[in-house]
């Protein structure tokens, strides 16, 4: 079926990579290394499309010019049927609505509307709709939400408040993140409810496993953008069914999956990921913007360990 006759949930199926932006030493993105990094993992077989400016792209501190840079070069290298959805990360929502439309004209042909940070502390329901209604209002291509992780406080949607976004017809899908079991259960069968065609990506790097036994549509993950072929393979296991060959590659994965994170302090996923890349051979420089600082002594012999046990080091 040709990319055009395809709808938008049936090319969001399966594996999508969210990677990760190169930079320099000085902290300025390496476009060459960010062309070669969205070129080998796009062009992996299974990988069926990509998810820039997200988390692991440090969405939080690039300005819209670098993502909407980032965008295009995704659209110039990645294989003419790759889909590139972007993240949209802003505290304001009048900024939100500004960069979604620039992400959208730049080539993206989906948008991911992330919480803004401020939201942890708590919110109103109605300041949440307010955010997502003025994305909406500014754009036209598909858009999806994002289930925050259980432990970002409020930034993860009750259930009240989960089904008012699922009823709006212009979310289509949803990258569940709440990196907690039961609570993912709980908004896959509560969105299967409401909109059974509506997708649900279990995305939770460390549970993989069990989102696809429960029930998932595919993933987009920052995993996949350092061992693209293990996920793939765990993918492709869970939906023949072989759940002994996708218990395999779990076990393979797993320890990476803590390392990268779950190990404390938190909020080092990004790091971690350029360092294993850089261990791979794969990037030459792991900088990431302050105040992320560089992966400790620790932290690289737990990923090199890691690495390893998945058996691509």
């Amino acid at each position: 079926m040709s990319v055009e006759m395809r709808t938008f949930g049936d090319r969001l199926r399966g594996i999508h990579a969210a990677t990760i932006v190169p930079m320099t030493p000085d902290f300025e993105i390496d476009e060459a290394q960010l062309a070669a990094h969205l070129t080998a993992v796009a062009s992996t077989s299974g990988i069926n499309g990509l998810l820039v400016n997200g988390h692991a792209g440090e969405n939080f501190v690039l300005s819209l010019a670098e993502k909407r840079r980032v965008v295009e070069l995704a659209r110039r290298h990645a294989p003419k049927d790759c889909l590139i959805v972007s993240g949209v990360n802003h505290e304001s929502s009048l900024e939100a609505a500004r960069e979604a439309a620039a992400l959208e004209q730049a080539g993206a042909d989906a948008l991911l509307v992330f919480p803004p940070n401020s939201w942890a502390l708590g919110h109103a329901d109605e300041c949440v709709i307010e955010h997502h209604h003025r994305i909406r209002g500014a754009t036209a291509a598909p858009l999806m939400l994002y289930a925050a992780p259980v432990g970002a406080g409020a930034m993860a949607y009750a259930p009240p408040l989960l089904e008012r976004l699922v009823t709006d017809p212009r979310f289509v899908a949803i990258k569940e993140g709440s990196w907690e079991v039961a609570t993912y259960e709980q908004n896959l069968r509560l969105i299967r409810r409401l909109r059974p065609e509506f997708v649900v990506l279990g995305s939770g790097d460390e549970h993989l496993l069990t989102s696809y036994l429960v029930g998932s549509a595919g993933s987009q993950v920052s995993l996949a953008c350092v061992v693209p072929q293990l996920v793939v393979s765990l993918w492709a296991a869970a939906e023949a069914g072989d759940w002994e060959r996708a218990r395999a590659a779990h076990e393979k994965m797993y320890p990476l999956a803590v390392a990268i994170y779950r190990e404390a302090p938190g909020g080092r996923a990004t790091v971690r990921l350029k360092a294993c890349l850089k261990l791979l051979g794969r990037l030459s420089c792991d900088a990431a913007r302050p105040p992320q600082t560089a992966a400790t002594p620790t932290e690289l012999k737990g990923l090199e360990l890691a690495l390893r046990t998945a058996g691509v080091l």
